[in-house]
């Protein structure tokens, strides 16, 4: 009888032909639509009104964030495939794909706090002996009007932190938010992975909450997509 009722819960009758936590899901993820686009138009309009750096190009290392968020995208995909394990029953396969998704998110958040950590300490570099003032952005600029007789290099920690200026404030709080939103995933997914090896917690039938935690994650994957884009990719090649 728990059984049946369980089944009926999993597909309900609503006048939408949506079961009704899939409709606040899609609601939920409607409303965070607005909230990251709120930010990411912030970013936008603040971007270049930065009195003083270190700027995007001076601490954004695209083949490193190309690196994690090729990680993620992986991490989407092995959603679909951990999804699709599951709704043919093949649960040790689920499983599998599950903790892998986890693991790749995990990964992804681990770069993240990597490059906030490098960002908080970025150093610049000068050779005073080989200096080309053309060849340097404004702020390695700034620091080889330093050079001086018998100077033969300079390095300085100038590093990025959301107290800098406004692109590192705007930067902080978009990446910020969507690490947050990645670490959540991340503990949804772990909870539905211990689920599963309860008798009766995730089943074939019994699939809606792996099928809300799979589009909640692409959601996450969507907007990073957007902000990769965006903030790295606009703020190294301005002319992209």
């Amino acid at each position: 009888m728990a059984q049946a009722s369980s089944h009926e819960t999993e597909h309900e009758s609503t006048t939408t032909g949506l079961n009704h936590r899939k409709m606040l899901m899609w609601a939920f993820l409607g409303s965070d639509c607005m909230f990251f686009g709120s930010l990411i138009a912030t970013y936008l309009v603040y971007k270049g009104s930065s009195l003083s750096g270190p700027l995007p190009i001076d601490v954004f290392d695209i083949p490193t964030t190309s690196v994690s968020t090729f990680v993620l995208l992986m991490s989407s995909m092995s959603m679909v495939l951990s999804y699709a394990a599951l709704r043919r029953g093949r649960m040790k396969a689920f499983r599998i794909w599950l903790l892998s998704t986890i693991i790749l998110g995990a990964t992804f958040l681990a770069f993240q706090v990597f490059e906030f950590r490098t960002f908080a300490n970025h150093e610049v570099h000068i050779d005073c002996g080989h200096v080309v003032m053309e060849e340097l952005t404004d702020l390695e600029k700034i620091v080889a009007e330093k050079c001086g007789q018998g100077v033969e290099e300079i390095e300085e920690t100038i590093g990025l932190t959301p107290r800098t200026n406004l692109f590192g404030t705007t930067f902080f709080t978009l990446t910020g938010f969507h690490g947050a939103h990645v670490s959540l995933g991340v503990l949804w997914l772990l909870s539905l992975l211990f689920l599963s090896f309860r008798k009766g917690g995730i089943t074939p039938a019994k699939h809606l909450d792996v099928d809300l935690a799979a589009l909640y994650w692409h959601f996450v994957d969507i907007v990073w997509i957007i902000i990769f884009t965006v903030v790295y990719l606009f703020g190294v090649f301005e002319g992209f």
